[in-house]
């Protein structure tokens, strides 16, 4: 592993860990709302049109889709990421059960995993990803979306903090 990745990897995991002690006090104040107002982006992949929201920034990462009860067909969340490194995510307080693609700088789909709600299992890039897709469980399966291809539209993303 290069310097510079095993610098972003562990910058993912301090980061990962400032998330956790974040999320405790959010449980502990009684925060329970989804989060709502963010940037959106229109995406494209398996001849389908998405709209997704925007998670730039360090806090938006951190509540992701926490607590949404439902989402729509072609609705999903976009996860903007500072450095290129294996980033990983979790369902703790997400009610809904995702499929996420973690993708490269160019939007080439390095890996889909499958995620139960409220489980804390970590489910980690294939490899360094910039950004990552959340989606209504098995969305990529049904639309034929696989590891390897190319979501489009990642051009127009916001850079993260």
């Amino acid at each position: 592993m290069t310097k510079t990745l095993v610098r972003a990897t562990f910058a993912t995991l301090l980061l990962s860990l400032f998330a956790l002690h974040h999320l405790a006090h959010a449980q502990k104040s009684g925060d329970e709302k989804p989060q709502t107002g963010l940037p959106k982006i229109t995406l494209y992949a398996g001849g389908q049109t998405i709209h997704a929201d925007v998670a730039a920034t360090e806090a938006t990462r951190q509540v992701g889709l926490m607590f949404r009860k439902q989402m729509g067909k072609n609705d999903g969340m976009m996860f903007v990421f500072p450095q290129l490194a294996y980033h990983a995510m979790w369902m703790k307080n997400t009610l809904i059960p995702l499929s996420v693609a973690y993708m490269d700088d160019n939007g080439k789909i390095l890996s889909i995993h499958e995620m139960e709600p409220q489980t804390e299992i970590p489910h980690q890039a294939a490899g360094p990803a910039r950004f990552a897709l959340e989606m209504n469980a098995a969305w990529f399966s049904t639309h034929k979306v696989n590891v390897g291809d190319t979501i489009k539209g990642l051009n127009k993303a916001p850079k993260s903090d």
